[in-house]
């Protein structure tokens, strides 16, 4: 497996909703440098089964890809609306998109280490489990994610 490709992977597996496919790319060692998530290919199956249990139509969109020596780096951006209990929170029935920006070291074909970068304020704003911020300069009643919108 090509570095480039454990983006694709990752991407798969998000629209595919299927956790063992973490067989196919995440070495069994794996060290993940992320709060949510433990090391090991185990840890990540099992957070994937309980991220699709609470977005079940999770949809993930691979935005760019880059591969320089042993690292690859994916910006994604996923589109779900949350139906089960994550985090011990429970359902809210609110549409959610998320950004995230992931490197991962990449060894004989099999990601070892990830680190990621997420917009977990606004993910979490959006659930409302967060009250929501208006940015500095920004007039009252309007929020910075909601520049652009033209729903």
């Amino acid at each position: 497996m090509s570095q480039q490709t454990v983006a694709h992977a990752f991407a798969a597996l998000m629209n595919g909703h299927d956790p063992d496919a973490v067989d196919g790319f995440v070495a069994e060692d794996y060290v993940n440098h992320n709060p949510y998530v433990e090391n090991g290919r185990e840890a990540n199956r099992a957070f994937w089964a309980r991220w699709f249990a609470a977005f079940p139509d999770t949809q993930v969109t691979l935005e760019d890809v880059l591969a320089v020596d042993d690292r690859v780096v994916g910006r994604f951006t996923y589109r779900a609306t949350h139906l089960g209990s994550l985090l011990g929170e429970q359902p809210t029935g609110r549409p959610v998109e998320m950004r995230s920006l992931d490197i991962w070291r990449v060894q004989d074909g099999m990601a070892v280490e990830h680190w990621d970068e997420l917009n977990t304020v606004e993910f979490f704003t959006q659930l409302g489990l967060l009250a929501s911020m208006t940015m500095p300069g920004t007039p009252a009643g309007t929020h910075s994610s909601e520049e652009g919108d033209a729903s």
